[in-house]
Parts: structure tokens; sequence; C-alpha cells
């Protein structure tokens, strides 16, 4: 992805001041499958460093987090660990969807944007923010923007003069179709800003 910056710093200023200030960006990598969505859906409005102690607790009471682990468990054991009540559920509800086979996680890489999406979205707890996340870090994919994300529209508030989200989606419309590295380059700006760093787990 990294080999594309060139043609977003042709198609948009900000990238350059973005890279003199703090050059180039993390692009986050996650291996697909089951334990990075579970992670994705523990993360849902909550900080990196809460979800990834709730994660580590939840791996160390079930020994490995499959479906068949989290179906295993009940709902007071998933609670005592880390997960609320509706993350409990969704995390069910996703380990339902693979075991039933109406989610084939191993065939998305192969798909369209939108019907991974369209997929993913079918189940419960899986919103177009954890999805958009899951083709950006696990299936690389290059044109995704995930406009429900705090820190983007943040990023893009300040950055930009714009206050909705038709706004910043018609402003991401110029970066396509690489509209992942942009996003990439907005959350190494407001990481980088905060004196932060990406958390990888």
């Amino acid at each position: 992805m990294k080999k594309d910056i060139p043609f977003l710093l042709q198609k948009d200023a900000v990238f350059q001041e973005i890279l003199n200030l703090y050059g180039e960006p993390y692009i986050g990598a996650r291996p697909e499958g089951f334990v990075s969505l579970c992670k994705l859906i523990i993360e849902q409005q909550v900080s990196l460093a809460s979800a990834k102690a709730c994660f580590v607790k939840l791996e160390s009471f079930l020994g490995t987090v499959t479906p068949t682990t989290i179906l295993k468990a009940s709902e007071i054991d998933l609670r005592n660990n880390g997960l609320s009540k509706q993350k409990a559920n969704y995390l069910k509800a996703l380990a339902t969807a693979v075991v039933e086979k109406t989610l084939d996680l191993e065939t998305l890489s192969q798909k369209e944007e939108a019907q991974i999406k369209k997929e993913l979205t079918a189940v419960k707890g899986i919103g177009n923010w954890t999805a958009e996340v899951y083709m950006m870090f696990c299936l690389q994919k290059e044109n995704v923007f995930p406009i429900g994300d705090i820190a983007l529209q943040n990023t893009l508030k300040e950055l930009y003069p714009v206050t909705t989200k038709e706004e910043m989606l018609s402003l991401a419309k110029k970066w396509e179709p690489q509209a992942s590295l942009a996003t990439y380059f907005f959350w190494h700006y407001y990481l980088k800003k905060r004196n932060r760093a990406p958390l990888v787990y």
C-alpha cells in the first residue's frame, strides 16, 4: 500500500504536510479470521488499551479463542472475563455464524468490498465500522473509508473545513482508489500528535 503514497501526495497537499511532520504512516495488518473479528468487536467504542486487556483476559480463560470455545462458555463466563453482556452476545452470534457456515471467513478476501460488508454486517454485532476496519487490516483492501471512526472524523475536522459525514465522504472521493491509505495517514497524524503509538496485539 505504501507504494501508492506518491498518488496521494499528488492528489492532496495535506498528505505531504503529514509526511513532513510525522513520516510515513503505519499500515496496520492483522491475520484474517475469527480471532481478529473478535478483537474488533471488543474494540467497538472502547480504547484499544482496554480492549487489549479484555481480550488477553478472555484468551487466558478460554485457552484459545475459537468459535467452539466461545460457544461452550456461558454468558456469565464471558462477562466475568471482561465482556459486556452485549459483546458477549455479539461474540456468540459470530461464533454461531462461523460454525453454521452462514459466514465463510476464508472466502471473503476473494470478494468485492460491498459483498464483504454485506456478509459481515449480516452478523449481529458487526456494523459498518467493524466490517470496514476488518477489510483494511485483515484483507488489505485499498479503497475503504471507515467514516464511523471517531479519530478519523476528528482529524478531518481539524485538517479540512468539514463538519458533517456527508462532507467528509465527498472529500474522500478524491482519494479513491486509495481511501484506505488516506485513512492510515489520518490515523497516523491523530496518534503522533498525541504522542501515541499504534497498539498491536
